[in-house]
């Protein structure tokens, strides 16, 4: 029995000694980083990435490279509240105010809600929120929860194939592992029409996560309760909870978050953020030039 308890522990050993050095080895790929490339490229975040590529350094190394160029053009990380406020004022996308059995945090979406109809600014409060979503995860949980409630759907409100498709690419390149599961809750049948296209811009392992929950089938409602505690659960996913989505304390918490944000990046935020009062975003102080890599 020892004999045996000791080969597993070996085993592990073994594994994340593999890891590590398969950590070291992209590090090394990379090349020197500095200022927020270094920051963003935590030990954490290079095993997504090693992850999303089956641990093939060269790929991994392309894939955030990738990443890492889009960070510096689209600025993910500059994004405030007040920008794309109105984009959320119907509430069709909001973090919960509850985590997943698994520590997770949870993106509500609700698509029957939209508002809008420019396809830059859908997407970038998307972005927006799934930078806030990773600067709300408890402290050792990687990934997000989607929860995706079709009450009032229509083909013809729904957001154009376009715009699904820049930002389920945006998702999977430079979001890699953080989506933990997707449930599609008792989406109509209507939606079968979109789900044929959209399905085939999901890699493999994406396609995998997503899950189509139906109210009246047994084994989907055996699925939720297997993620959720039914008392934190919406009524609208089959839950207990009453769930009100307020834009005005929702507004409040995303501009207490964009300090934390630019605290965490390095920015400057000279004015207190309001919602819609036209003044500018977050000042860039300068990037440090040299900081030390974390230990392996």
């Amino acid at each position: 029995m020892f004999r045996r308890w000791s080969n597993s522990h070996r085993e592990q050993e073994n594994d994340e000694s593999q890891l590590e050095s398969k950590v070291n080895e992209l590090r090394a790929a990379l090349g020197p980083l500095s200022g927020r490339d270094l920051k963003y490229c935590s030990d954490a975040c290079l095993k997504r990435y090693l992850e999303a590529r089956s641990w093939n350094v060269d790929k991994s190394k392309k894939m955030l490279e990738e990443t890492l160029k889009w960070r510096s053009t689209y600025k993910p990380h500059e994004i405030r509240w007040h920008e794309i406020s109105a984009e959320g004022e119907t509430g069709k996308v909001f973090r919960a105010n509850f985590h997943d059995c698994y520590g997770r945090t949870v993106l509500i979406l609700k698509p029957g809600l939209q508002n809008t109809t420019g396809m830059d600014n859908q997407i970038r409060h998307l972005v927006y929120l799934m930078e806030n979503a990773i600067l709300n995860l408890p402290e050792g949980q990687e990934q997000m929860v989607w929860l995706i409630d079709f009450t009032g759907w229509t083909l013809s409100t729904s957001v154009p194939i376009k715009c699904a498709r820049e930002s389920i690419n945006i998702l999977q390149n430079h979001y890699p592992e953080r989506l933990g599961a997707s449930f599609l809750y008792n989406p109509p049948r209507i939606f079968e029409a979109f789900w044929k296209i959209v399905k085939y811009f999901l890699d493999p392992k994406t396609f995998q996560k997503v899950k189509f929950v139906y109210p009246m089938n047994k084994d989907s409602v055996e699925i939720m309760r297997s993620y959720f505690d039914v008392d934190n659960l919406p009524t609208e996913f089959g839950g207990k909870a009453t769930l009100k989505y307020d834009h005005e304390e929702f507004s409040r918490l995303m501009v207490e978050d964009d300090e934390k944000t630019a605290a965490f990046w390095g920015f400057s935020d000279k004015h207190k953020h309001g919602v819609g009062n036209g003044y500018g975003g977050a000042e860039v102080v300068p990037e440090p030039a040299a900081l030390v890599p974390p230990a392996s």
